[in-house]
């Protein structure tokens, strides 16, 4: 998957317990019964030449979640990471609340089960959650912690 880009945002939130951010859990068979490292931040994947990093994270925040994109005038840019199967992930955090209750991910399709010959549909996201920092750190896609190392930095 070398050379694929996606970009994202991290929405965050100060609360009495502190720091929070929203995740999601991907959806499908292979993260069904996962909890960590099958949370991500609602982000997909553009192509450079056709759209910018930021016009995808707005975009791919809309058909994720099915909510419009919080308005980004005060976005902190968290700059990219590089995930174990190489796709770039471009992220920028905005401060902004959402109940995840009004969330209505967008799906995918796929053949399932393996070698079948049939289809089925499954969310992109199959639950979106706030999570405190600490506990995020622990449930994320690996490289996506350096995002909330560079928020948690940004928020000090």
């Amino acid at each position: 998957m070398t050379g694929k880009r996606s970009a994202g945002l991290l929405l965050f939130r100060h609360t009495d317990d502190g720091l929070e951010v929203l995740l999601g859990h991907m959806g499908g068979p292979f993260f069904a019964r996962r909890d960590a490292g099958a949370w991500s931040v609602p982000k997909g994947e553009y192509e450079p030449d056709q759209e910018t990093a930021w016009d995808a994270a707005r975009r791919e925040f809309q058909e994720e979640l099915g909510l419009p994109p919080p308005d980004g005038e005060a976005a902190v840019p968290l700059g990219e990471v590089r995930q174990s199967n190489g796709k770039i992930v471009t992220v920028w955090a905005v401060e902004a609340d959402l109940d995840p209750a009004t969330v209505v991910p967008g799906t995918f399709r796929m053949e399932w089960p393996p070698r079948s010959g049939q289809t089925q549909e499954f969310p992109e996201l199959d639950r979106v959650e706030w999570f405190g920092v600490d506990l995020a750190r622990d449930v994320i896609v690996k490289a996506q912690a350096a995002f909330l190392d560079r928020l948690a930095e940004h928020s000090a």
